[in-house]
């Protein structure tokens, strides 16, 4: 699919320039804004952002709204990259092939860049520049604030961390992932759809249904390439989750029945997304994170 693969790389470059735009500003502390452009430019695969455009497809949505609500969540997803390596957490040397940012610029800045991270999305979110109604606005920015919270991405790595060295259960596996990985991934997706003009209750629904087993697929085949692929592969180390006695699919369920159920899960993701006018974008990146190519 060439001309999906185009729009992807004219997308991306969209992105940087976007997230360039917004992290180019005047600072009273320019060592805290160097520390989040190091974190947040040049590296990443902008799933995120990705999803989020293309959701907006299905809905005509204003491409630059959805990049911009795209780039609010992108630095969030930065954000928690930043706290996840600290060494208070998982305690990484690597992340996207280079030093972690606490490596360089210090356990306290690199705690404090990643609160900035997350107060700055909330900026954009609620920037004139952002067009849409206030309403939708308002709907956007519950969606996201709800997915970083308890009910979140935070809620989900508080679990994962008390839940490292202990024995968890298929399902208390799932609900963790769901909040950590899956919550930011759905909220992308719905999100774009969001910023479109029109609303259909159904379609939204199914939509949810698709997003939701997004994160999940991500998470499982996370899980897969962390054991068969090297930290050079991956930019970050290898084997980190089976080093720190963390729960993953691959622990619970072994490897072979892990891809065999990322595999049904993409099957289903593909039959789901048939079913909805203008999906190309979005079953090419479903396909993008199930064969992990971006």
């Amino acid at each position: 699919m060439p001309n999906l693969e185009q729009w992807r790389a004219r997308t991306l470059n969209e992105i940087e320039q976007c997230l360039d735009q917004i992290l180019t500003i005047s600072s009273s502390c320019p060592y805290l804004l160097e520390a989040i452009r190091y974190s947040t430019l040049n590296g990443g695969k902008r799933i995120r952002p990705l999803f989020t455009i293309a959701a907006g497809s299905l809905n005509n949505a204003n491409p630059l709204n959805c990049r911009l609500i795209g780039c609010a969540i992108e630095m969030i997803h930065c954000f928690s990259l930043i706290h996840d390596d600290l060494p208070i957490m998982d305690n990484d040397d690597l992340r996207r092939g280079k030093p972690t940012n606490h490596k360089v610029y210090g356990d306290a800045v690199a705690l404090l860049a990643g609160d900035a991270l997350h107060a700055l999305c909330f900026e954009v979110l609620t920037s004139d520049q952002l067009a849409i109604s206030p309403e939708r606005k308002l709907r956007i920015i519950g969606l996201i604030a709800q997915s970083i919270g308890i009910e979140g991405m935070v809620g989900g790595q508080t679990i994962d961390w008390l839940s490292t060295g202990k024995q968890i259960d298929l399902q208390q596996l799932q609900q963790m992932h769901t909040l950590k990985t899956g919550a930011l991934l759905r909220a992308a997706i719905l999100a774009g759809y969001l910023a479109g003009n029109e609303f259909d209750s159904p379609q939204y629904a199914a939509i949810d249904v698709i997003a939701q087993k997004i994160g999940l697929l991500f998470q499982i085949v996370d899980d897969i390439i962390d054991v068969t692929e090297d930290t050079s592969t991956l930019g970050k180390t290898a084997n980190k989750d089976s080093e720190q006695d963390k729960a993953t699919y691959v622990n619970i369920l072994g490897l072979a029945v892990a891809q065999q159920t990322a595999k049904n899960l993409h099957s289903e993701i593909l039959e789901l997304l048939r079913k909805l006018e203008n999906s190309s974008q979005l079953k090419f990146l479903a396909d993008s994170v199930y064969y992990r190519n971006f």
